[in-house]
């Protein structure tokens, strides 16, 4: 292996000697580059096998991920996880294990970290350790560099399906029934405000995705991210935006809450945040609260109520208003709240939904609608249970305007 290593890191100096650093080089002028080095060297001596994983490697490093590559071209890793050049993990079915490769230098690893963030206007140094970026397969990446990581340049890359899932397949894999994904269509056909909460990797964005294509499409969406990674479909009125750091050359950091505002000159019927975390909560809330039916966001939260709890809690890190305003403010402007999480055997569910049923003597009053049962498991450890029915919908005036009968449609 070391032998190896050694051959390839000659090779790629030698690739690198070829190249003009002064001008863009197509991709095939790389691989004739390489081809030109590998055919100048006495390598008949090496398998077929060897040479072809020789020149895919010199590459991969010089102009994709190094080692990562491979990894990001396997559909069945959905987690990447770089703890410095030595450690990486990878996430399988929920299952994650160790590889046993590695960067060949701390340098190396350093590149494909600055690849990754030029590909996306964005800067991560000592200066600015901290950056959250996006692959051109909108995979999300986060990235977090010396001084703040102490064991190496720590790099976390998350991976989405190559096609966009739908709620079919969420029924199929039973992370929801049908019954309650009907009502989820509905809810955001009528123009339902929904929040999705759940911890990291139990899939909001992919069920927020999935919801979004219920939106009508003769209406117009704004979209705000940190990180650009929803997949809206079949929107033809759609205004992607996407925060902005501050950089060395004196550009000013555009913040979420910067974009909300931006958003509701533009006209908007629905904005969509793909997550709260911080003061922008307030900003969210008035957007709920001021005729943008529909508007739909997520963020990390143990539980339905504790998500309710964290968004009080981030509005006070935004405004000093007292608590019961802001309880009012939240009761009135969130509608629905979906919460998923992932069970001891890896699988994710929607574990509840429950609708917001309005504020009373300062407290935020909640309505379950449904539940996940947990009835044992199989002897391969598998989680059996369903997600069931608690009670119904007590708001019934948005699915009435838009022409629902509660009657026949949801049988209350």
């Amino acid at each position: 292996m070391k032998e190896y290593l050694e051959l390839k890191r000659e090779l790629a100096q030698r690739v690198r000697e070829r190249i003009d650093y002064g001008r863009e080089y197509e991709d095939e002028e790389i691989e004739a580059a390489i081809d030109d080095v590998l055919l100048g060297e006495s390598l008949t001596i090496y398998p077929v096998e060897l040479r072809r994983r020789l020149k895919k490697e010199l590459f991969d490093s010089l102009r994709r991920l190094d080692i990562l590559q491979l990894f990001m071209e396997d559909r069945s890793v959905t987690e990447i996880m770089i703890n410095g050049m030595e450690h990486i993990f990878i996430e399988r079915s929920g299952q994650i294990s160790e590889l046993d490769v590695e960067f060949e230098s701390i340098e190396k690893l350093q590149d494909v970290i600055q690849r990754i963030v030029a590909g996306c206007n964005r800067v991560v140094n000592e200066a600015s350790p901290i950056v959250d970026a996006r692959l051109a397969d909108g995979s999300r990446v986060n990235i977090v560099m010396n001084p703040v990581a102490l064991n190496g340049p720590i790099v976390t890359i998350r991976r989405f399906p190559e096609r966009p899932i739908d709620m079919q397949w969420l029924i199929e894999k039973d992370v929801i029934s049908q019954e309650a994904a009907d009502l989820l269509k509905m809810l955001v056909q009528a123009g339902y405000n929904i929040f999705i909460s759940g911890g990291t990797g139990s899939g909001k964005t992919t069920l927020l995705n999935v919801l979004s294509r219920y939106i009508p499409a003769d209406e117009r969406v704004i979209t705000i991210e940190d990180s650009a990674e929803l997949q809206l479909q079949e929107i033809p009125n759609l205004v992607r935006l996407e925060t902005r750091n501050r950089n060395e050359e004196g550009c000013r950091e555009i913040t979420i809450r910067d974009l909300i505002k931006c958003a509701l000159r533009m006209r908007p019927d629905r904005i969509i945040v793909g997550e709260v975390r911080g003061a922008e909560a307030i900003d969210m809330m008035q957007c709920l609260n001021t005729g943008h039916d529909g508007s739909m966001s997520t963020g990390h939260a143990n539980s339905s109520v504790d998500m309710m709890a964290r968004l009080e809690n981030m509005i006070l890190m935004g405004m000093e208003i007292p608590l019961s305003a802001i309880r009012q403010q939240i009761a009135s402007g969130v509608d629905i709240i979906v919460h998923l999480g992932r069970l001891r055997d890896k699988s994710r569910k929607v574990l509840e939904i429950v609708e917001v049923v309005g504020c009373e003597s300062d407290e935020i009053r909640f309505n379950t609608l449904y539940e996940f049962e947990e009835q044992g498991q199989t002897g391969g450890g598998r989680v059996i249970g369903r997600l069931k029915k608690k009670g119904g919908l007590l708001h019934e005036k948005k699915l009435k305007t838009a022409g629902f009968f509660q009657e026949k449609l949801l049988g209350y």
